[in-house]
């Protein structure tokens, strides 16, 4: 499974993971948000809220990860260090069960303004 995520004039794809929260994203299809950034981390508000997933739950991810942070309830986009992180780990705001992982350089999504709006959706393969 594929998702295709649009922030603003931005497109990146990302490949997901076979776990329950994966799957869980893929029924809720299309999601639309607005942006927020915290260090190089994008993340944006979606409905319902679900718990941690014991088997991809993290504290630490990495570049490119695509993430469910049960506190906000957030979709995460990491593509660099937030402020949490230390001797360069990056670490989020607490646990998140990691998803996904972005196809090509997520690096592209430091071009990302707060209050850009962003729509999640199945991408065709």
């Amino acid at each position: 499974m594929r998702i295709k995520i649009t922030i603003g004039k931005l497109v990146v794809f990302a490949k997901l993971n076979d776990c329950w929260t994966a799957k869980w994203i893929w029924d809720s299809l299309p999601i639309s948000s607005m942006a927020e950034l915290w260090g190089k981390e994008v993340y944006f508000h979606i409905k319902p809220k679900i718990d941690i997933e014991k088997e991809c739950s993290r504290e630490v991810v990495e570049v490119g990860d695509v993430a469910y942070w049960p506190s906000g309830p957030c979709m995460c986009l990491f593509f660099g260090l937030t402020p949490k992180s230390r001797k360069g780990k990056i670490i989020p705001a607490s646990t998140v069960n990691v998803f996904g992982k972005i196809e090509g350089d997520p690096r592209v999504l430091a071009v990302v303004q707060d209050g850009e709006s962003i729509k999640v959706e199945r991408a065709r393969l």
